[in-house]
């Protein structure tokens, strides 16, 4: 089969490669152009082009893909289908029924849930415990088209961004090639979307602060959620702070601490932000609803590091508050 592939991030690099690998003819690859990165703000290259230009493949970078130019381009190209994984542009309706198999696109949620550009993240921020991998024929809505096929996985308590993106981007390369097999056997019947559905807008830095005041097992799903980007932060002694691991300290921890020769903290008096003790492995501190412990911390322009080896290196007590 004739596919262009577009795609940018490195999410898209494993669809790229199986895509490559299952023998499919890719006569083009459109990713997004190069962008200033770094200190020395170089132009660096997407993910998706560094793989393309590894395997051999034309690569395309229109800053728009809307204009008559490069609609031409696509129409030169003639691919039967076009696959679409993280590009980051909005295809045309014009494009949109230019491949006679129509436009496929791998979105990494169980669809209709988590509709929009960000749904690995607001799933283990909002506390899913299962999310996964949806194959749609793309329409002209975001991501609203009709299903081809699904498969999930289960988010641990533990689960950061970082480790449910690698696992889902590996599950997406390998549901695409299924997908399009079944497609060309004709054995795939298209399902539309129905049931309640939801939106993962962009990330934006007024998500990344953490309020106090939200439970303990919010904050924990807000941090593991924007773990490793953009990483969640709050202020120490007017020093910005990036929040990398915690785990919610449970009533059976109390009697742990105990055992270990610590009294188990008092929350009687404690304001959300607040810390009320220090153990071996973190910083316990109160929220709106339950205690926090917190594990490893970044200061600004420092390596992320232990919560305590933070906390020792700045003289900080007991009492002291996070806002």
């Amino acid at each position: 089969m004739r596919v262009v592939f577009m795609g940018t991030p490195d999410f898209a690099v494993p669809t790229l490669r199986a895509l490559a690998d299952s023998g499919q003819n890719i006569v083009g690859v459109f990713t997004q152009p190069d962008r200033p990165a770094g200190r020395g703000k170089k132009l660096k290259p997407s993910p998706v082009k560094v793989v393309a230009e590894e395997l051999g493949l034309p690569v395309f970078q229109p800053e728009t893909i809307k204009t008559e130019e490069w609609i031409r381009q696509l129409k030169d190209l003639a691919p039967e289908s076009i696959i679409v994984v993280a590009y980051g542009q909005i295809l045309s309706k014009e494009i949109l029924q230019l491949p006679v198999r129509g436009c496929i696109n791998v979105h990494a949620s169980l669809l209709p849930a988590y509709r929009g550009a960000a749904p690995i993240h607001w799933a283990i921020i909002k506390g899913e415990t299962i999310t996964g991998v949806t194959t749609m024929q793309m329409d002209e809505g975001l991501d609203t088209g009709d299903m081809l096929l699904k498969q999930e996985i289960m988010i641990s308590n533990e689960s950061t961004t970082g480790e449910i993106h690698d696992k889902l981007a590996t599950l997406g390369a390998e549901l695409l090639i299924d997908t399009l097999n079944q497609l060309e056997k004709g054995s795939l019947i298209p399902t539309p979307q129905t049931g309640e559905s939801n939106y993962a807008p962009l990330l934006k830095r007024e998500h990344e602060r953490l309020d106090w005041s939200r439970k303990a097992t919010d904050l924990h799903d807000q941090i593991r959620g924007l773990n490793p980007w953009p990483g969640a932060f709050a202020t120490f002694r007017g020093e910005n702070l990036k929040i990398w691991r915690s785990i919610p300290f449970l009533p059976q921890d109390s009697a742990t601490t105990i055992e270990m020769g610590s009294e188990a903290p008092n929350t009687a008096s404690a304001d959300p932000g607040q810390i009320i003790q220090v153990l071996g492995d973190g910083l316990l501190v109160q929220t709106g609803e339950g205690i926090l412990r917190l594990l490893e911390v970044q200061p600004a322009g420092k390596r992320s590091m232990p919560a305590r080896d933070f906390f020792n290196g700045r003289h900080g007590q007991v009492g002291e508050q996070f806002i």
